[in-house]
């Protein structure tokens, strides 16, 4: 029987949103609950406890603007999945839509301003599943985990344990794998030419192929697994 995995999928979950005061105040809860469901391997642990200890010692100005710097100001680091499968290509709206009904079908709706692709509501959503389909479900993106995992690990970020953590629960080796250098912000936030199609990566000049999808070849996806809409072909 496969061990609960609930509490730690959305204690990882939260650790992987805005350090505000109200998360920094449950840090030791998060912690306790962890530790109390064992998911888990012991190494793993504590180098979440580690992280939990850093976010409660350090300033809160200085955490909340080292989160925003790690995961808002970068693609690689990206914690919205789809930027790593769609980029910025007309593919990624009909994605969003489905990724909702899928959440709607099992009784869960976004608050305002929420986006389905963000990975701290794809793994609120996972908790919600049993065990077997929670790990299986989290095999579908762990493609895009290991990207996100090599882009933190690159950048020396303590948070790359959490992507670790959340391999190991997918039944995956956490392992660094190429990712591309990511351009200057100025460079990526720079403005098309004019007339000379969108220069945006993740988009195709009209008249050239569409950009395909990454996705997991099919001798490698587990059984029962249900295919994350926009995620998989």
């Amino acid at each position: 029987m496969s061990k609960p995995v609930t509490l730690t999928l959305r204690v990882l979950s939260h650790l992987l949103g805005y350090p505000d005061a109200a998360l920094r105040s449950h840090l030791g809860e998060l912690q306790d609950a962890l530790h109390a469901e064992r998911a888990l391997g012991a190494s793993r642990l504590a180098e979440i406890d580690a992280l939990i200890s850093r976010l409660g010692r350090r300033r809160p100005l200085d955490v909340e603007a080292d989160h925003v710097e790690l995961f808002d100001r970068g693609r690689g680091t990206a914690l919205h999945l789809f930027e790593h499968v769609h980029g910025d290509s007309r593919d990624r709206g009909p994605a969003m839509v489905d990724l909702c009904k899928t959440y709607e079908a099992a009784g869960l709706f976004l608050a305002p301003g929420e986006l389905p692709d963000h990975l701290t509501v794809v793994l609120q959503y996972a908790s919600t599943q049993p065990p077997a389909q929670a790990k299986a479900f989290l095999g579908e993106i762990a493609h895009i985990l290991q990207v996100i995992f090599s882009a933190l690990l690159r950048r020396e970020a303590a948070h790359a344990c959490v992507l670790a953590a959340l391999l190991d629960l997918a039944g995956e080796k956490a392992q660094a794998v190429a990712v591309p250098l990511e351009p200057a912000l100025d460079e990526s936030w720079a403005e098309p030419m004019a007339f000379d199609g969108c220069s945006t990566q993740g988009q195709a000049r009209p008249g050239q192929p569409q950009p395909i999808q990454i996705v997991r070849p099919p001798s490698a996806r587990v059984a029962g697994a249900h295919p994350t809409p926009g995620v998989q072909a």
